[in-house]
């Protein structure tokens, strides 16, 4: 026997004794001969990988085609080994896999073509899962050895594996694949959250490690005092399946990673009962905590039963007790249906699952496939499991509606419609009457009760306690809409209010034209969308008003105004030339200059210069993405350097990366405004996911200040980046 196969023979000797060992190591030499002139990236000889996914699928107890078909699924793909060949070397079974997986692999990723891509595995699951395992164990192993890839495909293929290949052994059942690839993959798009995940992790772990121990040797000894025989252990914790509760359940870290887990495997389906009942005797359970899945086996055939209880110092300690075979399908889900795939009987007291159950959940996947239009609504059904993420409730006449778990009557309501959700001023749940932010249980009857008055609108308490994602942004739709000529009003007497408390020319500074103008300096299309961003805060009057006398002071024709008013001397007097960009331009201190938009440069900065047709020097920051094509034209280039005087106003953009929460944008925005800086506008994207990114550009009058605010930012809970940007970048 070839020495090379002893690693590979030993596990599939323990996990499938009746394998034929003579037909793998056929397929071995077959494909190591077809791939004997081919090498990895890494400089390893190719068939290192097809041996590598082969022994994967060992571990996981898969049959003898199946470790054929991983040792020759890139010959046909990759080799002069034609697909007839492999037929006739090793019969229709094996070929069929391979042919299989080759169509997988010659399947694009793209962003848009994703979940139609979803759509041609799970067609292909369905002629043979044994295709997507294959698939699968392939994925795992490119992952591990993805550091010799270039940077931008590595960050592809660990989106995939997160946004497609995870999801799909979740689906499969197959926990130890889809753990070790989500942490791959994260530990590859996210280091710096990975990095922190893992820190916070060892940092706790001697604490916890001791409390894990008292709680296993309590239990173990319960047990063995009721004579049940039971192996009793932590279960391990995944920085992956941390960083995502964090985001899902918006809870801080310490409370994830505090609840201990436990898994306790006995020898049967009545053990786990009395298992369950001798716990419950020592420690209390917590109420609604309690799940059967070995009565109702989840939907990719896990069974368990699950509880939560306060253990000892009065910290919850959670408990999934199960069989050894329970155990070996919850780890290795399909991979290892052959197994057990001859068991009967109705799933229940005998544990046991009828044939053909398993795929249950794979008939509903093309279900789903052929009712939706949408391929992206597809690949949300997918990605999700919904029995546990989702509550079904009831309208009056029977309609069911799906809402995020922990969702409320006005998420109910805004489901049912967007009108109904505006104008709801009460709900009945069961024929009870009850508060706007209770929560709903599944099989709840909810009836909403609706205003008649035309200035009906929904409150903005309701944001506090709203779930889902549809009510958060209809409130928040109808605040900027409905109540825009409100906020125009009150930003039209805010900036009144301003001038009048310095007794200045109302009517000269709020004339038509000079408020025009600073509108759109600011960025914001008209004149009532200035005084909105004053009636809403995010703009202040002052600093309008400051604006406005500063535009006014460099023309000539209003200096008799100005003269009559309370201001400073230093506004009247100061050059016309640099104005408050703070800039000088070598050899000619009365030339307009003006700061750049596309990099918003500010003092400390190295800048160029750079003549303007009718617009004076425009100054750039010296790496600006610009400047390579201002420099075709060097005759129209000038030196520059920083002048900045007491009323210099900067532009700074800043970018900020944090886990998306419930009052992210709020906490970052009341942080900029507690440092006094004047935000000018602000964009907010949140990918699937779940990371928001938030830019912000705002003016400074000293950029010293920017590490301040930098710091302050990055303090906020979520936030793990925050750096400035140059406009270009943006």
């Amino acid at each position: 026997m070839n020495p090379v196969l002893e690693p590979l023979f030993r596990t599939v000797r323990a996990t499938h004794p009746k394998a034929d060992l003579r037909v793998i190591e056929r397929a071995y030499d077959v494909a190591a001969y077809h791939h004997r002139d081919q090498k990895r990236k890494s400089g390893d000889p190719y068939i290192t990988h097809p041996l590598a996914v082969a022994t994967i699928l060992a571990e996981l107890g898969t049959d003898d085609e199946t470790l054929c078909a991983a040792l020759l699924h890139d010959t046909v793909e990759d080799t002069a080994y034609s697909l007839d060949e492999l037929r006739g070397d090793f019969g229709d079974t094996i070929a069929s896999l391979v042919d299989g997986v080759t169509k997988l692999d010659k399947v694009k990723f793209g962003d848009a073509a994703q979940a139609e891509t979803v759509r041609k595995m799970v067609v292909a699951m369905s002629r043979d899962i044994r295709v997507l395992i294959i698939k699968l164990a392939d994925r795992l192993h490119n992952m591990r050895t993805m550091r010799y890839l270039p940077e931008h495909k590595r960050h592809q293929k660990s989106r995939e594996t997160l946004e497609i290949f995870a999801p799909l052994a979740h689906r499969l059942g197959m926990n130890t694949i889809k753990w070790e690839l989500e942490d791959l993959a994260f530990a590859m798009l996210y280091p710096k959250r990975y990095d922190e995940i893992a820190r916070m992790v060892s940092e706790r772990a001697p604490r916890r490690d001791l409390f894990l121990q008292e709680v296993i040797e309590k239990v173990s000894g319960d047990l063995r005092e009721a004579k049940i025989r039971a192996v009793v252990k932590g279960r391990p914790k995944h920085y992956y399946s941390v960083y995502q509760k964090m985001i899902a359940r918006d809870v801080a870290f310490d409370d994830i990673y505090d609840l201990v887990g436990i898994r306790v495997l006995v020898d049967n389906v009545r053990d786990c009962y009395a298992a369950l009942g001798t716990i419950h005797a020592r420690w209390n359970p917590v109420p609604g905590r309690f799940k059967d899945y070995i009565a109702m086996p989840k939907f990719n055939m896990y069974q368990s039963l699950h509880t939560t209880v306060i253990g000892p110092e009065g910290k919850p300690v959670e408990l999934q007790i199960r069989t050894q075979s329970m155990h070996h399908r919850a780890e290795y889900g399909v991979a290892a249906h052959w197994k057990y795939k001859e068991e009967v009987g109705a799933p229940g007291p005998t544990g046991k699952v009828k044939p053909g159950s398993d795929m249950a959940w794979l008939r509903q996947l093309l279900d789903w496939q052929k009712e939706t239009s949408d391929p992206g609504e597809f690949l949300e059904s997918l990605r999700f499991d919904l029995s546990v993420s989702e509550v079904y409730v009831f309208t009056p006449k029977g309609q069911v509606i799906a809402l995020p778990e922990g969702a409320t009557p006005v998420d109910f309501a805004y489901a049912v419609h967007t009108e109904v959700g505006h104008r709801c001023i009460g709900a009945r749940v069961n024929g009870r009457l009850v508060p706007l932010e209770s929560r709903l249980g599944n099989g709840d009857t909810v009836e909403i009760f609706t205003s008649k008055s035309p200035d009906a609108g929904p409150s903005r308490d309701w944001l506090k306690f709203v779930k889902s994602g549809r009510a958060r942004n209809k409130i928040r739709q109808w605040f900027s809409k409905e109540r825009r000529e409100t906020a125009i009003e009150a930003g039209k007497e805010a900036i009144g209010r301003a001038m009048r408390k310095q007794g200045l020319p109302l009517q000269r500074l709020m004339s038509g034209e000079s408020l025009l103008a600073l509108a759109r300096d600011l960025r914001y299309p008209d004149v009532s969308a200035l005084y909105a961003a004053v009636g809403e805060g995010h703009v202040a009057a002052q600093a309008v008003v400051q604006k406005l006398v500063a535009s006014i002071g460099g023309v000539d024709s209003a200096e008799e105004d100005i003269a009559e008013t309370s201001l400073p001397t230093r506004l009247r007097g100061r050059p016309r030339g640099a104005g408050g960009a703070g800039v000088v331009v070598a050899g000619d201190a009365d030339v307009w200059v003006r700061l750049s938009k596309c990099c918003t440069p500010v003092p400390g900065d190295d800048i160029v210069g750079f003549v303007t047709r009718g617009h004076g020097v425009s100054v750039h920051r010296a790496d600006c993405t610009n400047v390579q094509q201002l420099k075709t034209q060097p005759d129209r280039l000038v030196e520059v350097s920083w002048s900045p005087s007491d009323d210099s106003v900067f532009l700074v953009a800043i970018q900020v990366e944090a886990l998306d929460r419930p009052r992210l944008l709020s906490d970052v925005t009341r942080t900029l405004s507690d440092q006094h800086v004047n935000i000018l506008s602000a964009s907010v994207t949140t990918s699937r996911d779940r990371v928001a990114i938030s830019k912000f550009t705002f003016e400074m009058g000293d950029p010293k200040h920017l590490g301040h605010v930098l710091k302050a930012v990055r303090s906020i809970q979520g936030v793990f980046d925050v750096y400035r940007v140059s406009g270009a970048s943006s």
